[in-house]
């Protein structure tokens, strides 16, 4: 049984908790320790999971013989800690971005090839069946040679105002929402950027005292001449149905995909709560036949990506296979992350910036 520490126990690093805890139950992994900065989220996680808890992840690595460990924390934070989880030795998933610096992940993938350990970036919208069928259509040319596309992904405003109001000024609609599809389409069509330019608008969250964009939009050309619009944005009004409103389209020579992420065909209004659209996809809580609760979907297969990988590599698997296939690796990241400071390159200068020079 695989041992793993995981170093960040908020909102994301919950549903890593949660992924290993069932894990332990299959036999397959065991959630060993969890690290974190705030007292309160030690103690609530301790005694929803009953994990051995530690404030310093330096003192953990150190002390618990772990064959893996999984970064959760606020995206500025995941160089210093990943890096010094992978001067422990340790094998590490990464949520994304890997870094927000192109220099930083630089950094990052160095260290795991100097200290020879595997390196995995959690980009879960490659695990959304959706996406999955999209890149298959892409890959078996049915859709031809990709032209344009157009990407949206729009969180509401609780997300930057309630949720992480003391880090959100460090991010922004790039870091946080559109990292997501810069991937995504990056991984579907196979083919690499060249050029971006963009814009960006900053004034609803600024009067919240929240210093950050409101939102950006990126165009991003691609090798071969595909060119795709991505619209990101985190102001959308509170009362709208769904806390993330996304969705996508690829237009090719032979045909068209269009995947509509925030409407999955599930719908309820109950009293106060008002209008809600359902993403089944991601996480959702499911009773076996014994009546036990578990949670399954794409977002807990993301993180249960990493055990496989780990079960891969102890039997003697090559690392480098890993390449090219759902799971995105550091380099993927590095990717992901040229784009994004592309964005914000782009959004300074008023200029497009190119990404092949």
């Amino acid at each position: 049984m695989l041992k793993i520490g995981v170093i960040g126990g908020g909102k994301f690093g919950t549903n890593h908790l949660i992924a290993f805890s069932q894990l332990e139950k299959s036999g397959r992994a065991k959630l060993v320790a969890l690290a974190d900065l705030s007292p309160e989220i030690l103690k609530t996680q301790q005694a929803r999971f009953g994990v051995k808890t530690y404030s310093d992840h330096r003192e953990m690595l150190a002390r618990e013989e772990l064959d893996g460990v999984t970064v959760a924390t606020p995206d500025h934070a995941h160089r210093s800690v990943t890096l010094d989880a992978l001067a422990a030795g340790k094998p590490v998933l990464v949520e994304k971005p890997l870094d927000t610096t192109v220099e930083g992940c630089q950094e990052i993938i160095a260290a795991a090839r100097q200290n020879k350990c595997f390196l995995q970036v959690d980009f879960h919208k490659r695990y959304d069946p959706y996406h999955q069928e999209t890149e298959r259509l892409v890959r078996e040319g049915n859709l031809g040679e990709i032209q344009y596309g157009y990407v949206h992904m729009e969180d509401r405003i609780e997300v930057p105002r309630d949720w992480f109001p003391g880090w959100a000024p460090k991010s922004s609609p790039a870091w946080f929402l559109g990292i997501h599809f810069y991937d995504l389409i990056r991984w579907i069509i196979k083919k690499e950027p060249v050029e971006v330019y963009a814009t960006g608008t900053k004034r609803v969250l600024v009067k919240l005292g929240v210093d950050t964009y409101d939102s950006i939009q990126a165009k991003i050309s691609f090798e071969g001449g595909a060119s795709v619009s991505f619209d990101t944005s985190w102001i959308t009004p509170d009362g709208f149905e769904a806390v993330v409103n996304q969705g996508f389209r690829l237009m090719g020579d032979r045909g068209v995909a269009e995947v509509d992420s925030q409407d999955r065909g599930m719908r309820t209004c109950l009293v106060g709560a008002g209008m809600q659209t359902h993403n089944l996809g991601f996480m959702v809580e499911k009773r076996d036949k014994w009546g036990k609760n578990f949670l399954a979907g794409y977002g807990i297969e993301a993180i249960a990506d990493f055990v496989d990988n780990l079960e891969y590599l102890k039997s003697g698997g090559d690392p480098a296979a890993l390449a090219g296939t759902i799971t995105a690796l550091g380099e993927d990241g590095l990717a992901a992350t040229r784009m994004a400071a592309a964005v914000h390159e782009s959004i300074k200068s008023g200029r497009p910036v190119n990404l092949k020079g």
